[in-house]
């Protein structure tokens, strides 16, 4: 088990730094995708119900 932790440290620490950054960026592009989807849907729901933007 100890040589499991041992090696996923060693290949986080030879890891090359642009792979940390995609890593960073697919997750930060996730999460605003994730909010826009659900910023939309609730607009469509509520433009459904007769509410309106402006």
């Amino acid at each position: 088990m100890e040589q499991t932790a041992s090696r996923d440290s060693a290949e986080t620490e030879n890891s090359p730094l642009w792979k940390h950054f995609a890593w960073l960026f697919a997750i930060w592009l996730a999460s605003v995708s994730s909010v826009i989807i659900l910023a939309e849907a609730i607009r469509f729901l509520m433009s459904a119900a007769g509410l309106k933007t402006h």
